[in-house]
């Protein structure tokens, strides 16, 4: 019997419909793909060009501004989240291993609550930023490279 004739195994049927199901949850990196999957990588870009962004895009460009302030909202919870609570772990273990441990959580559930606060704070859930960021990736590849 050829292979493509049999019926797919119990395991085939769960790990196609694992694939699938996680494929539709993270099918927004397909937006990136074209700029992360290239044979030459786009050049960085300096501060003065996000900002010239900003200014010439009036859709994109306040949007884009306020993504990049949640970044700022999400690396002061960070660095709040990591030191206050190594120094809880420092002060009552005296644990190195411990410490680093817990400054290593601190950091990435201050960073998650930061991003939250900004969430709300800046109101992100009315914006698309990914179509900005994406926008923002296409003008610096026409800028770098000229129109395609």
């Amino acid at each position: 019997m050829a292979e493509e004739d049999s019926p797919k195994s119990f395991l085939m049927k769960h790990w196609e419909g694992y694939k699938d199901f996680w494929g539709d949850r993270f099918s927004f990196l397909d937006n990136y793909s074209r700029f992360i999957k290239r044979d030459k990588p786009l050049p960085s870009w300096s501060e003065a060009d996000v900002e010239e962004f900003i200014f010439s895009h009036p859709l994109h460009g306040p949007t884009l501004k306020t993504a990049r302030e949640a970044a700022k909202f999400g690396a002061v919870g960070g660095l709040i989240g990591a030191v206050s609570t190594a120094g809880v772990t420092w002060k009552y273990s005296r644990s190195l291993h411990g410490t680093a441990l817990s400054f290593g959580a601190g950091a990435v559930f201050g960073w998650t609550f930061g991003q939250e606060v900004a969430n709300h704070w800046l109101q992100l859930y009315r914006m698309d930023t990914m179509a900005s960021q994406v926008k923002f990736m296409e003008w610096w590849q026409n800028k770098v490279e000229g129109p395609s």
